[in-house]
């Protein structure tokens, strides 16, 4: 008889210890299985136990020994299950293994009263809870750490998308307006040229991005005082607006400061010549008055509603990075500032649109 109650004690414990060690070896999606394989092992040790009040069975050191061993096992397989198992899965199976974890004394020992029973019960249960709060705060760091990966493609997403608005749609427009300034001035020899030089450049952008992606190098400053007044020049020569360029280069300006005013002048002629295509005359201005730089550029072309359209990414990200090193970035509709000999043949003012940005020259102390 003692040969039967002994194979009573030993199943839920080699059973609990199976699912134990089986749950060491499942990580990831496979782990959900652990939580069915949980629910059976804590059911069998609930079983035993009531069966053991119930019938009396034998109390000796042996069945001690391997009721601490269950409880052990089933306080590991609760604190896997709720680190790796789906949470539908997980709660019932952690708690049905706490339940029998706390509740398996009993084969062993009979409580002088409810008082002790409790307390007994609740010794042994408070290991299944502090393996399943070890399970569950390394749960919360496996999350955590995928939401800084998310995070961190987004961001990654997010600059790639702005680099390539901010220079592949400048390059693009300009071949566009090359092509067209060729078909209606008759020399398609010179705008191919031109249309070729721009899209060497997007290529050249596109071969940059690329690079870095494939060696995971951060991407430097792209672009500078120099690189402002040669896109002022091609501006120039691929459309009917002139660009008017005053640029102080006595300013002592830093490369990624310079960079930034770089992506905001190829933002600014970019939104012009989508825009604004009717516009004649552009004014870009880049000075250093005291510790800022400030990058005024201006255009005579349509300024309401009509002559844009919403939605768009360019400004409200340049505006972001603006922001992030204690600038600002503002645009908008102005007044006709460009005097009576700039108005059309119908005597009406075109009114104009303007971009100012401001860009601090040194760092402050906060």
């Amino acid at each position: 008889m003692n040969v039967l109650w002994m194979a009573a004690a030993w199943l839920p414990a080699a059973v609990a210890v199976a699912v134990a060690a089986t749950g060491l070896f499942l990580t990831g999606s496979r782990a959900g299985w652990l939580a069915w394989l949980l629910l059976p092992a804590a059911g069998a040790s609930l079983a035993v136990t009531a069966l053991w009040r119930a019938a009396g069975g034998p109390s000796t050191p042996g069945v001690g020994a391997l009721g601490m061993a269950e409880s052990a096992a089933l306080t590991v397989a609760a604190g896997l299950v709720v680190r790796y198992a789906p949470v539908r899965r997980a709660v019932p199976a952690a708690l049905l293994a706490g339940l029998a974890a706390a509740t398996w004394l009993p084969r062993v020992f009979t409580p002088a009263s409810a008082l002790e029973a409790v307390g007994a019960c609740a010794f042994w249960g408070a290991g299944v809870l502090a393996g399943a709060a070890v399970g569950a705060y390394l749960r919360l760091l496996d999350a955590r750490q995928r939401r800084a990966v998310a995070d961190g493609r987004t961001v990654l997403r997010l600059r790639l998308a702005g680099d390539l608005h901010d220079f592949l749609a400048h390059d693009i427009s300009e071949m566009v307006a090359h092509a067209q300034a060729g078909t209606v001035a008759g020399d398609p020899l010179r705008a191919l040229e031109r249309v070729e030089a721009a899209g060497q450049r997007a290529l050249s952008t596109l071969d940059r991005t690329l690079d870095m992606l494939h060696h995971d190098r951060p991407l430097g400053p792209s672009g500078d005082l120099d690189g402002i007044a040669e896109a002022a020049a091609r501006f120039s020569a691929a459309g009917p607006a002139h660009v008017g360029v005053r640029i102080d280069r006595a300013a002592d300006v830093p490369a990624e400061t310079a960079a930034l005013a770089y992506r905001i002048v190829i933002e600014g002629l970019t939104n012009i010549r989508r825009h604004a295509p009717r516009a004649g005359r552009v004014e870009l201005s880049v000075t250093a008055p005291g510790d800022v730089l400030e990058i005024t550029l201006t255009n005579d072309g349509t300024s309401g509603a009509a002559g844009r359209r919403r939605g768009g990414s360019g400004l409200p990200g340049l505006a972001a990075l603006v922001a992030e090193q204690g600038g600002e970035l503002v645009a908008g509709a102005v007044p006709d500032t460009w005097g009576p000999d700039t108005w059309g043949p119908d005597g009406r003012a075109p009114g104009g649109w303007s971009l100012t940005a401001r860009l601090p020259l040194r760092q402050s102390p906060g």
